[in-house]
């Protein structure tokens, strides 16, 4: 059994927006509406959790009124760790994996969170992104997490853009944030986050570092550019627009 979890609780704060993240529309249609039917047509999970603010819960669960969802509430935006850990008491304990997700990726399909979700991981498992350059439309993924690999060429850890050395901006191995989780070892492991970052947050991708250090082999599922695509700019949605045209 698997769990989906999406995080939705940002505001449209950079996007210049007073709508929520989720609900800035991309050619007509709201950010999540994009995700959602993803997710639906998987057939991974027939009630993931969202976790939403308490401010953006009714206008985001009525947008996504046709199906079946479930709502935890982060009452303070203190990161993307302390997001999933407000979904913890939805989350079944005899469930496998938990897959974590994002409302403003609107090109992730249904086929790759299947098989993420199918995905067999004692910790965690990643879906990176190869740029091979930050040219073009590719630099807006400049300011993304970087994948850091060790000599033997396996992941140790996620570095964020506003953590990473000069070293390790120069990678172009891109974090979109997408992961599966070992259900057990989530637990046990997420408490073990600290904010000592420059953003004062408990990031979710610390939880790789935490799982290299502890000996675990980090599993890797590579995309595509373009399915990995986020939005948090109006000059990303510009883009976006574009992308979903073509």
């Amino acid at each position: 059994m698997t769990k989906i979890i999406i995080l939705a609780a940002g505001k449209g704060t950079r996007m210049g927006s007073d709508l929520p993240k989720a609900l800035v529309p991309l050619n007509g249609r709201p950010l999540i509406s994009y995700l959602a039917e993803s997710v639906s047509k998987s057939g991974v999970d027939d009630s993931p959790i969202v976790v939403v603010s308490p401010e953006n819960k009714e206008i985001i669960s009525a947008e996504l009124s046709q199906y079946n969802w479930q709502y935890a509430i982060q009452d303070k935006q203190l990161g993307t760790g302390h997001a999933v850990a407000c979904a913890k008491d939805l989350v079944p304990v005899n469930c496998d994996n938990i897959v974590v997700l994002y409302c403003d990726h609107p090109f992730i399909t249904a086929e790759s969170i299947r098989q993420v979700a199918q995905t067999k991981t004692e910790a965690v498992t990643v879906m990176p992104a190869e740029l091979g350059d930050y040219n073009d439309w590719r630099f807006n993924f400049y300011r993304w997490g970087r994948m850091i690999r060790n000599n033997e060429g396996k992941v140790e850890k996620i570095v964020e853009f506003k953590d990473a050395s000069e070293e390790e901006i120069k990678v172009t191995e891109v974090n979109p944030g997408f992961m599966c989780f070992n259900n057990q070892w989530l637990w046990e492991n997420i408490e073990k986050l600290r904010n000592d970052n420059k953003q004062q947050e408990y990031y979710l991708t610390s939880l790789v570092e935490i799982a290299f250090s502890q000996g675990y082999e980090i599993g890797t599922i590579m995309i595509g550019a373009k399915e990995a695509m986020g939005v948090n700019s109006q000059e990303e949605l510009s883009i976006a627009e574009k992308l979903n045209k073509n």
